[in-house]
């Protein structure tokens, strides 16, 4: 039996829905014990690296991998999560930068920050998500508790405009896919508000007279426990605008020399299949 499988999941899979596909497809490990090594957000595809059997007990030797994403940053919208999987606001500045001025603000997000949880995060306080408070709208009455975020690397691929119609268009088919959940602790936000997310979408595009958003496509290698949703947004801030990830895409999860059994630290990409 093998001791750990890499899954690719698709965009509004939930990380359950992802292993589930996989155990009708291989009905031996139906039974098995299973435990995540690092989830992704629902509308997030890649790399999702699934402990089996007694190797779920070595899961503290799996919670510091380092991680790398591909990530689309939507310059002159922000969101309330990060992504576009919530409430939008468009700036009232078109985002308008240089690749030089990119690459100011790229450099300004390289190395280790302490920082807030994300509000949409499934962190516990007091026994209860942040995303269950900024639900309820009771998240001023709690301390959000931080963390450190290390970044090693952020390469721009690309920098290019997108025509707000076929913007618009992609946002759409993205947030159809938006998954629906049916676990009774997640009640208040089972359907991701997306009626609530598709009116913001509409009203940032109805109001805006920009005929293109500029796009940025970068390569983010980083800690375990990096959020690439909150980049996107420091990303835009640094820029003198709003932005939200567009895409996130995980590529590749290192292991740490700790896990190897070994001296100096080894980079890998465990490019494993579904099957």
């Amino acid at each position: 039996m093998r001791k750990h499988v890499m899954l690719e999941k698709k965009i509004g899979e939930t990380p359950l829905e992802t292993l589930q596909a996989w155990k009708r497809g291989h009905p031996s490990y139906a039974n098995v014990p299973v435990a995540y090594a690092g989830r992704l957000d629902p509308m997030a595809s890649g790399k999702l690296l699934i402990l089996l059997g007694e190797e779920c007990k070595k899961m503290s030797s799996y919670t510091g991998l380092d991680k790398e994403y591909e990530v689309e940053v939507l310059l002159g919208v922000g969101s309330d999560t990060g992504d576009i999987l919530g409430i939008t606001t468009r700036t009232d500045t078109p985002a308008l930068v240089t690749r030089t001025e990119i690459t100011k603000a790229l450099a300004t997000m390289v190395g280790t920050h302490t920082l807030p949880y994300p509000a949409f995060s499934s962190k516990t306080v007091a026994g209860k998500p942040l995303f269950l408070y900024a639900l309820e709208g009771t998240l001023p009455t709690i301390e959000v508790p931080t963390h450190e975020e290390t970044i090693y690397s952020i390469t721009l691929a690309t920098y290019e405009t997108a025509p707000a119609r076929e913007l618009q268009d992609r946002v759409s088919d993205l947030l159809a896919r938006a998954p629906v959940s049916t676990e009774l602790s997640k009640a208040l936000g089972a359907d991701f508000r997306i009626k609530d997310v598709k009116e913001s979408w509409a009203k940032v595009f109805a109001s805006s007279h920009q005929e293109t958003y500029q796009v940025l496509r970068l390569r983010v290698r980083c800690g375990s426990g990096t959020y690439m949703r909150t980049l996107a947004g420091r990303i835009g801030k640094a820029l003198g605008t709003r932005a939200l990830a567009l895409s996130i895409h995980r590529t590749s999860l290192g292991v740490h020399s700790r896990v190897l059994g070994i001296i100096l630290p080894t980079w890998l990409s465990w490019r494993g299949s579904n099957t």
